[in-house]
């Protein structure tokens, strides 16, 4: 009879440990996703720096040193890591989300600018602008792995959300010849076409259903749209500014576009033109990102009294500029990439299904069953 009460005992005590470890892997998770979801990432060029900004309150709460001029940022899908490419320097900079310091320098190419993240988190691809490479980095070890060349003056980096390509926008001097999208297979890392647009391409952005590439043209002024399953040209939508930074909120019904004129204009991504135009402050408006609920969008203002401006997606509108140290010229800003499932019902409706690449859905009532699964667990 002993022996079966400990044998009871035992199973249940198990039970339970595994019970206490599920509940705790889960807060981990959780408290990952939610961090992902509340901070924004800002590369400050003069600084040498990087800005921690909180978006419930629209407060810096951090500002990490990183290497010289950092230019690009990307986020890692579970927000636990940002990579900051610094032109200045040659290298990548690892922060901790969790302690906000710098955990490891990845040396890159020459004139490291734009960065991306797989949606699964694996890899980071880095354009390499002075030497015409892209470098890709190793997530879980922090080193490049492979490095491929042959990309003129390479710009901007845009991933699919399957992950399977990365588009890099080669902005030759000058508009010297070379200019284009170089597309890359990310199965091998090998060069699949590059698609002639206009001269100077920079910032690139691809729909979350994965259909579409959207790339900011300054010579002539526009944004370009490539068409991802044939890798032609689809359209052209034309500007009187020079378009820099793009983004898409998370449905993909509207596209947000930076130009330098300190304005913002917003795409109707089903008809492909401009629908309104927003004013914000400073002197140019950079490269921008949506935040991962689609609410906000957030727009660095390069400037030695430079901001990021705030934008609700709602209104349209103007809602708050979040001031940058004196001299900090803010370039980039990031969210962690749109890879993990949904946690509300909500992120399922309008399209929104569509956006998740782990898990994937095929329609809305696919998404909604996740999230009940989820809850339930």
């Amino acid at each position: 009879m002993m022996n079966l009460t400990q044998k009871f005992s035992q199973v249940v005590f198990g039970a339970a440990i595994r019970v206490v470890t599920l509940a705790l892997f889960l807060v981990t998770i959780g408290a990952s996703a939610a961090l992902a979801q509340s901070r924004a990432y800002v590369t400050n060029e003069g600084a040498g720096s990087v800005s921690v900004i909180d978006t419930a309150t629209n407060t810096i709460v951090a500002t990490v040193p990183v290497g010289s001029s950092p230019d690009g940022i990307a986020v890692t899908p579970n927000g636990a890591f940002a990579y900051a490419a610094n032109r200045g320097s040659n290298n990548v900079s690892v922060i901790s989300a969790a302690t906000n310091t710098v955990v490891a320098t990845v040396p890159v190419g020459s004139n490291p600018i734009g960065i991306a993240i797989t949606p699964n988190g694996a890899f980071a691809y880095v354009a390499n602008f002075g030497d015409n490479t892209v470098s890709v980095i190793n997530t879980a070890t922090d080193t490049v792995t492979v490095t491929i060349a042959g990309i003129t003056r390479a710009n901007r980096v845009a991933i699919t959300p399957s992950g399977a390509f990365a588009y890099v926008t080669n902005s030759p001097f000058g508009g010297a010849g070379g200019a284009g999208v170089t597309v890359i297979d990310t199965a091998t890392n090998t060069v699949v076409t590059t698609v002639p647009v206009g001269n100077g391409p920079l910032g690139i952005a691809i729909t979350p259903n994965g259909a579409f590439a959207y790339v900011a043209i300054d010579d002539p002024r526009n944004v370009t749209v490539i068409n991802t399953a044939t890798n032609t040209v689809a359209t052209t939508i034309p500007f009187s500014s020079r378009p820099e930074g793009i983004d898409f909120t998370p449905n993909g019904a509207f596209g947000y576009v930076s130009l330098d004129n300190n304005t913002v204009s917003v795409i109707d991504t089903a008809t492909n033109t401009v629908t309104t135009t927003v004013t914000v402050g400073g002197f140019f408006a950079r490269f921008l990102a949506v935040d991962p609920t689609g609410s906000s969008v957030y727009v660095p203002i390069n400037g030695f009294f430079g901001s990021v401006s705030v934008i609700s997606t709602a209104t349209n509108t103007l809602v708050t500029n979040v001031p940058a140290a004196a001299g900090a010229f803010p370039r980039s800003v990031a969210f962690a990439v749109r890879s993990q499932g949904p946690t509300v019902k909500d992120q399922c409706k309008d399209g929104g299904w569509a956006t998740f690449t782990n898990p994937t859905f095929s329609n809305q009532g696919q998404c909604v069953k996740f999230v009940n699964h989820m809850n339930e667990h």
